[in-house]
């Protein structure tokens, strides 16, 4: 009988099954000596009214004593080196303990000030790594952290292709200096616990930004769960084989990337060559033409980085000599000078300083009488943009253009429709780095199993937008993911609270399909999932313009109002409305919620965000009656109606909020519908 060969899935992970079991005997039984995980040390928190594992490597069969405080227990290490104890459950203590650990050979770790309370994980992407200085009010938060029982433990940015033992990174205790590096999110979640519960809080901050969520999971349970990352598993140890090449390559792209951006620096600074692409006298007409307002990258202007020169003649008529004139080109990405006839009026940014902040930033500059004059004038922009996206992109409904400071908006030219464009310096692409996050698995095995068993109280969980193009298939991610952190863990108490994607992109103004919406819907029905599961809304806190919100004081909050719900068993409103049930009364919708806490409300005099449709329409915009805790929806047209959607867009409106002042889950009743919440 011939035996069929494993899947390469399988294949792979045996292999580095027992390749793991090597180094893990040459690691930690050849060295010799005494050892823990980085996760234990000065300062740490350790969780409160819970078994305590504590672990590490020793000789085999060497005899090692752990002791806190005044309770010892005793382990011998196995034929692998490995060894651990669990401490019993201890109370809370806000006074700092000392632990120790011993080994028969003589070998001793003493780590001081070892604080008893409440231990969160704050793992995502860049929304959960997003520092506190980098917040609203940074300076203000900053200078009032004096939180000594606050510590927090930042997990060092490395991936591996197999499952790792160990991990890099130390404990710090919270002050008006260290604070500024903390992720914010996890900082304003754990200050607000400590202030209601009166206990320690230890943060473990373990996240990436830009990272996919498949990268946080294991090999096993994607590959029971999400056979579609299987091959790309499987091909791990071929991508690890030819890192090393294609780290070479990248390198060298880099210096030539390098170069290239010492000599934009020189461009940059040099105004007086510049000011040769603003004069009256030059001769534009062979220039390409571009639509004005847009990304140029939209404009078929691919991978276009560097300085480029925007160009538009004005006519101005003689009513306008010996006025002063305002200038508002909209926004413009990264970096620009503006000239007008010939000279300079204005400019923001500026690329070598990492002055980059006006990105997103309407210009609004003053042109002076004496530069005005009637018949042909040119403005002339010269845009630097090192990275990303580049270009006048425009303002969301506010129109570009130039009129005298004195004017009514008849005397207006507008500025948008066609100019004159032409690169003055393209930049080299960046190169992509071969040393990607983004593989299955990978985050997990260097930044999440070193982690386990710690004993913590759960997590807190940003993560989302960099699957948003898969909202479906996250559906079933995301749970995988919770699911094989709790298995790991194995805690009956092991918490998992989410935050939900905010408002990010420009305004629809009509119902549309959004995979930022649907990714919301994948968020909700994941925390309804699982009793210890929750929810934190965001549609209400996000930006437009950036994915990246500077509001994370709310963010925290919420989260910590579903940890005192749900991990803490508080009676609190920490949920804001939620959908259950639709009923139809002839042409209208009767919307029934839970979580209405006292009755719904309006941000907004003109209840907006929802849309209706019978079995015969598309979405449209619905009227909205607020009754007590339901909402009555109708729209002209719609007799029947057959589904309702509230905040269905990338950025909606969304005023309804319970009055404990959370903002309710948006939802869709044509699909699946999540109702997070117990």
């Amino acid at each position: 009988m011939s035996l069929s060969p494993l899947p390469s899935s399988l294949r792979y992970k045996r292999a580095i099954a027992l390749s793991s079991a090597l180094l893990l005997l040459i690691s930690h039984s050849v060295i010799a000596k005494l050892q823990l995980p980085a996760i234990f040390g000065s300062h740490m928190v350790l969780q409160q009214a819970h078994d305590l594992p504590v672990w590490g490597w020793a000789d085999p069969g060497e005899e090692v004593t752990v002791t806190l405080a005044d309770v010892s227990r005793q382990a011998t290490a196995d034929s692998a080196g490995k060894w651990m104890v669990r401490l019993p459950q201890m109370d809370t203590q806000a006074e700092g303990q000392m632990l120790t650990i011993s080994s028969s050979s003589g070998e001793r770790f003493s780590f001081e000030d070892v604080l008893i309370g409440e231990v969160w994980i704050c793992s995502g992407q860049s929304n959960m790594q997003w520092p506190v200085i980098n917040s609203n009010n940074a300076d203000e938060e900053s200078a009032n952290a004096t939180y000594p029982e606050i510590r927090y433990f930042e997990v060092k940015k490395e991936f591996s292709f197999e499952p790792q033992s160990d991990l890099r990174g130390e404990w710090v205790i919270c002050n008006p200096h260290t604070v500024r590096q903390f992720s914010a999110v996890g900082y304003f979640f754990g200050r607000h616990l400590h202030k209601e519960l009166n206990r320690p809080i230890g943060l473990i901050g373990t996240n990436w930004g830009g990272t996919v969520a498949e990268a946080w999971t294991s090999a096993e349970a994607l590959d029971a769960k999400l056979p579609e990352f299987s091959d790309k598993i499987a091909k791990l140890p071929e991508v690890k084989a030819n890192q090393a090449s294609e780290v070479a390559a990248y390198q060298a792209a880099l210096q030539d990337l390098k170069d290239g951006l010492n000599k934009l620096y020189e461009l940059e600074a040099d105004l007086d060559a510049a000011s040769a692409w603003a004069s009256l006298e030059l001769n534009d007409s062979a220039w390409e033409r571009i639509m004005i307002p847009t990304k140029w990258e939209d404009a078929g202007y691919e991978d276009l980085d560097g300085i480029v020169w925007l160009r538009k003649t004005v006519m101005i008529p003689e009513s306008w000599i010996g006025r002063d004139l305002v200038l508002r080109p909209g926004t413009i990405d990264e970096v620009d000078v503006t000239w007008f006839n010939g000279q300079q009026v204005g400019a923001r940014g500026n690329i070598k300083e990492k002055i980059v902040k006006y990105w997103n930033q309407a210009r609004d500059y003053r042109v002076p009488a004496e530069l005005v004059q009637a018949g042909p004038n040119v403005i002339a922009i010269r845009v630097i943009d090192a990275t990303g996206p580049g270009g006048l992109r425009g303002d969301d409904n506010k129109p570009l253009y130039l009129a005298p400071e004195d004017a009514n908006e008849t005397e207006r030219i507008a500025l948008s429709g066609e100019w004159h464009i032409k690169p003055e310096y393209v930049l080299a692409q960046k190169p992509k780095n071969p040393v990607t996050p983004n593989r299955p698995t990978i985050l997990y095995n260097q930044m999440i199993a070193p982690l386990i068993p710690y004993a913590v109280r759960g997590v807190i969980w940003y993560q989302g937008e960099s699957n948003s193009s898969r909202p479906e298939q996250y559906r079933t991610l995301l749970p995988t993911l919770i699911n094989d952190w709790r298995s790991r863990w194995n805690q009956d108490d092991f918490n998992f609270l989410i935050v939900q994607v905010a408002n990010y992109k420009k305004r629809e103004s009509l119902p549309v399909e959004s995979n930022w919406a649907e990714l919301r819907e994948a968020q909700a029905m994941a925390a309804a999932q699982h009793p210890q599961n929750g929810l934190a809304v965001t549609i209400d806190i996000g930006e437009a313009h950036d994915i990246h919100p500077r509001n994370k004081q709310d963010v925290g909050k919420r989260l910590a109002l579903a940890a005192e719900a749900i991990a803490y068993d508080r009676d609190l409103s920490y949920s804001g409305p939620v959908f259950t049930q639709m009923e139809v009364q002839g042409h209208q919708a009767i919307l029934h919620f839970d979580h209405s806490d006292g009755g719904l409300i309006s941000k907004t005099a003109e209840i907006g965000g929802f849309a209706i449709r019978d079995a015969d329409s598309d979405f449209v915009w619905a009227d909205a009656v607020i009754e007590g805790g339901n909402i009555r929806l109708s729209a002209q047209g719609v007799k029947h109606p057959v589904a309702v959607r509230y905040a269905w867009a990338n950025n909606p409106e969304a005023p309804i909020y319970n009055k404990a002042g959370l903002p309710m889950v948006p939802f869709r009743t044509d699909a699946p519908v999540a109702r997070p919440g117990r």
